[in-house]
């Protein structure tokens, strides 16, 4: 078989949560999807028992398919990473590609310090971000519709196109206040902006989807109901898009964006800088 097909053993080593490592590994291995990747995430490996553990997963799997697994890394500790290095891998050091470099830059040594990248819970940031969680989850759907004027901006959109998920995103990542307020037919029928988002048009985005893949997602949902149909669901989209021309919200499709993305031009879009 051509070493290009064979599937490849992935392993996320980090002496914290691993999750910056596993999101650079993704972005780095989606250029190969002619590949089969079995990723491995091992977190928390802050001693040398631990990454002593770690050389023997790896030299296992390299034994048994004949092929170095790739290894990325962002070890802080210099002995933890030298003793993971000896593995039987080819070890990427996302950590000190970049930390040596901006040594010699500013003529400073860094601190080494495990998990800097993740705010303390006792920090001010974080407890924003806490705040922004419960928000979105709270005005989530269109409920306590009396406090949106406390959000950094307000989802619409017709139901399931993506509000809740998005909202939960930026409130997660970048601890902002997002709400989402749904588009019905009963609004449709009015042929006007719920009063409700009226004094708010400022902070509004909307979101739409593809009919079709909306009337799979509700079918997921609801199976065989009128919610679901695709008649009602080409409907709902095709008002719920009117109306957002029609009162000059700027919106977008997430018929084929992830969350990451359709977030990101949601900050892009609203202005949030953080």
């Amino acid at each position: 078989m051509n070493d290009k097909l064979t599937p490849r053993s992935v392993f996320i080593v980090s002496d914290s949560t691993g999750i910056t490592a596993e999101t650079f590994s993704h972005s780095v291995l989606a250029q190969f999807d002619e590949v089969e990747f079995h990723t491995v995430r091992m977190p928390f490996i802050d001693n040398l028992e631990k990454a002593e553990d770690v050389v023997r997963r790896i030299d296992q799997v390299a034994l048994e398919a004949g092929l170095k697994p790739i290894v990325f890394s962002t070890l802080v500790n210099p002995a933890i990473q030298a003793v993971v290095r000896q593995a039987n891998g080819l070890f990427l050091d996302l950590i000190g590609t970049f930390v040596g470099p901006i040594e010699q830059s500013l003529g400073l040594k860094s601190s080494h310090v495990i998990g800097r990248a993740w705010m303390p819970a006792n920090s001010q940031k974080y407890q924003h971000r806490i705040e922004a969680i419960n928000f979105s989850l709270s005005h989530d759907d269109g409920q306590f519709i009396t406090q949106l004027g406390e959000a950094d901006v307000i989802l619409v959109g017709v139901s399931r196109c993506g509000k809740t998920p998005t909202s939960l995103y930026l409130a997660m990542q970048y601890a902002i206040k997002a709400a989402n307020f749904p588009l019905t037919p009963d609004d449709f029928e009015r042929i006007t902006l719920p009063k409700t988002l009226q004094p708010h048009r400022n902070k509004l985005f909307g979101l739409s989807i593809d009919p079709d893949r909306l009337s799979q997602v509700r079918n997921e949902r609801r199976p065989n109901s009128q919610y679901a149909t695709i008649e009602q669901c080409r409907y709902e989209v095709n008002e719920a898009e009117r109306m957002m021309r029609r009162d000059g919200i700027a919106w977008m499709s997430t018929t084929t964006k992830s969350i990451e993305e359709i977030a990101t031009t949601v900050i892009q879009e609203v202005g949030l800088i953080r």
